[in-house]
């Protein structure tokens, strides 16, 4: 057996994985930790970075090539030679690295932190693989199946995703929502309003304006290299989050409605920081439920004068502020995360469908409640990271005492933003808009 040491960017993939499967991190998170503690050269740090995304997002297509192949279940595999094998599948048919290189890079790892046991067993199944391409594989799999079983597969979704999107996109859409998914996005950041002009951000960082967002830039390499980023001026922030800030700013300024605004759901704290920009007289309170997620808004209001707002510790539908205090509520309530996808690809393989009814339940009340904060004549903004039907449109559904808004009319510049289940609300789509699939619902107070 070849005893060359393991190869360093393979195996901080593989602990990357192990973080996520065995001990449920969160995949962008645990490769930031470990590439840090890897000290790995540019190049093998975007060698992992891709191996760790690209297998992260087609864990449950990788399962069932494993499976054939090795002709048993996953359940008759340690969790550790699974991830192995995970790894070694994704190099040999989905990236430029030659078979026999990802299965003897494979084996070597699989004896290095496994044993030398296993070594057989991983090579066996590596070269299996190894002896059809991914798209023959993908056809043997499929074979007999139903068009949507098939389309999950060759997506690289569980099938309820599917069937979730299926319920809210044109079907000549479906392909292309799905595939987007798979594709990793840029890094995206937010000037924070009055503190930093774009353009300065822009020619600090070579970065590249936002699509519609006007505090937005495109940026190659890592955001904590940003002097911007890291004295709070700038942060990290999806263009999808921005536009929904955007859209309800706007909204606000219709209204002309005078008084506090309240970020109800403020973690991490990323449109908290947009509103702080945007509040002019208005005091922003920052409301978050869990203590380390409220450290995070703190610490994203940084950079503005502290006399224009405040942090709270509460649950959201226990507040501990008096009823109909606030001219304007943002409730970005806690989510499936389907419509960030891209982002985090561990999410499709973690969520179940049985996630979905609780999560509805919170969000319904958390609506209620931003709803009993906000004055007669004032605006709440719902707003959600996904597309799926009864996460939004049904949510929204539910409300009493107030009108609903056309908040596709406070983002012309966006095209078809608005949503299928109810167009008086917008749905952004990764692969129509480049952002993640915001939702978003304006409604004013009746008077």
């Amino acid at each position: 057996m070849n005893s060359r040491p393991v190869d360093a960017a393979r195996l901080t993939a593989y602990q990357v994985l192990r973080d996520v499967t065995a001990d449920e991190a969160y995949a962008n998170l645990a490769l930031s930790t470990r590439l840090r503690e890897a000290h790995l050269s540019s190049r093998d740090a975007s060698f992992t970075t891709e191996l760790v995304g690209g297998t992260m997002r087609s864990l449950g297509t990788l399962d069932a090539i494993i499976e054939r192949a090795a002709g048993r279940g996953l359940n008759t595999l340690q969790p550790a030679v699974i991830d192995v094998l995970r790894l070694g599948v994704y190099q040999s048919l989905r990236m430029r690295v030659p078979s026999h290189a990802a299965v003897d890079t494979s084996v070597e790892l699989a004896v290095a932190r496994i044993g030398r046991r296993v070594a057989g067993l991983v090579n066996a199944i590596l070269r299996q693989v190894a002896a059809a391409t991914w798209d023959e594989w993908l056809d043997v799999l499929t074979a007999g199946m139903d068009d949507l079983e098939a389309l999950a597969l060759r997506t690289c979704h569980p099938r309820w995703i599917v069937d979730a999107f299926r319920d809210v996109l044109p079907s000549a859409e479906l392909t292309a929502g799905l595939e987007t998914d798979n594709e990793p996005p840029g890094t995206t950041l937010a000037v924070r309003p009055g503190l930093l002009p774009r353009d300065e951000l822009m020619a600090a960082t070579g970065g590249t304006p936002t699509r519609y967002s006007p505090w937005g830039i495109i940026i190659d390499g890592d955001p904590g290299g940003v002097e911007a980023v890291r004295d709070g001026r700038a942060g990290v922030q999806d263009e999808g989050s921005q536009l929904v800030v955007l859209a309800a700013s706007r909204a606000l300024a219709s209204i002309g409605l005078p008084g506090p605004w309240l970020d109800l759901c403020a973690g991490p704290g990323g449109k908290s920081a947009l509103l702080r920009g945007l509040a002019d007289r208005a005091f922003l309170v920052a409301n978050e439920a869990q203590p380390h997620r409220a450290r995070l808004v703190a610490d994203a209001l940084r950079a503005y004068p502290c006399d224009g707002h405040q942090v709270v510790v509460a649950d959201g539908m226990l507040p501990t502020w008096r009823q109909e205090a606030f001219a304007f509520v943002l409730a970005d309530v806690p989510c499936t995360g389907l419509g960030s996808l891209r982002r985090r690809p561990e999410a499709r393989w973690r969520r179940r469908p049985d996630d979905v009814a609780p999560l509805s339940t919170l969000q319904t009340g958390l609506l209620r409640a931003a709803l009993r904060s906000v004055r007669p004549g004032g605006l709440v903004a719902y707003a959600t990271c996904s597309p799926h039907r009864a996460e939004t449109a049904d949510v929204v559904a539910t409300v009493t005492g107030a009108t609903i808004l056309d908040a596709p009319s406070f983002l012309p510049e966006v095209p078809r933003c608005a949503a299928a289940t109810d167009p008086r609300c917008i749905q952004l789509w990764p692969h129509r808009h480049g952002t993640d699939a915001m939702f978003l619902a304006l409604m004013q107070k009746d008077l």
